[in-house]
């Protein structure tokens, strides 16, 4: 056998364990999370329900007074769109339910992380978000016109995930959310909290573009369930469900970087 035909073989060998380790990973996954959500669910110091009354959440208020200046950044960030990436592009793992160019993500922090150069695109909302305590996430997700988000579950009860309306379709009424039998319909200048790990799905059946800003941050729990939240995202971390979009989030954080440096330049030279 040839030198070239025997390192293919050992490179499609590895790569089929590595589909092969990946898959084992998510099922065991998977089952560890199913285990603990009822532990989480009674830890939690804030009920385990899919929908949060809001005042339960006193670090959410101040998004809401300065959502004007937040969407005024974010229109900033628009202008291009096209650097924007995609939610699968970030993240493999949602390629089930995040489709062609439907779903945009512009991430402000990652697991914990600050996107340094993204957040100096929107330097207000960075700040505001920096008071959530124990933030996780937050990015503005961009869904397009006529784009359905199919039924998924979120990772771990040990976070709850908060939306912010921003640029809401005029027909409102048709681009909500369902967590598990309660809807929801954006509105600018509104949040609400829910627990991501309920059946949720998203429908916008408008013309129109929808933005919202999403963060997740850690839900409110007694000692041993903060202690065993701590312990299973440290052990996340160390998967490829963490590492291949750590990645990815600074090769996109580098490619909208260049791609506002490139359009600053040419407004300069149509100036000139």
């Amino acid at each position: 056998m040839s030198s070239t035909a025997s390192n293919q073989t050992g490179f499609s060998a590895y790569q089929r364990f590595k589909r092969y380790r990946r898959r084992y990973v998510k099922k065991f996954g998977k089952n560890l999370i199913r285990g603990l959500a009822d532990f989480l669910g009674q830890q939690s110091l804030v009920g385990d329900v899919p929908v949060y009354n809001i005042e339960d959440f006193p670090h959410v208020r101040p998004l809401e007074e300065h959502w004007e200046e937040i969407r005024d950044e974010l229109k900033g960030i628009l202008k291009h769109r096209e650097a924007v990436p995609t939610f699968q592009a970030v993240s493999p793992d949602q390629m089930k339910i995040s489709k062609g160019d439907n779903w945009r993500t512009f991430i402000l922090f990652g697991f914990g992380n600050k996107l340094e150069r993204n957040c100096r695109q929107a330097p207000k909302t960075a700040a505001l978000l920096e008071n959530v305590p124990n933030l996780q996430t937050a990015w503005f997700s961009i869904l397009g016109p006529r784009y359905h988000i199919p039924a998924h579950r979120g990772v771990t009860k040990g976070i709850l995930r908060c939306h912010l309306g921003l640029v809401i379709p005029k027909d409102a009424e048709n681009c909500k959310i369902r967590i598990d039998d309660e809807y929801v319909v954006w509105r600018e200048g509104q949040a609400f909290v829910f627990d991501d790990t309920y059946q949720h799905e998203v429908w916008n059946d408008t013309d129109d573009e929808r933005v919202v800003l999403l963060f997740d941050f850690n839900r409110p729990m007694r000692f041993w369930g903060r202690v065993v939240n701590a312990s299973f995202v440290a052990l996340m971390k160390l998967t490829a469900y963490y590492q291949e979009p750590k990645k990815n989030m600074k090769d996109f954080e580098d490619r909208f970087e260049a791609a506002t440096k490139r359009a600053d330049a040419n407004l300069e030279k149509l100036s000139d």
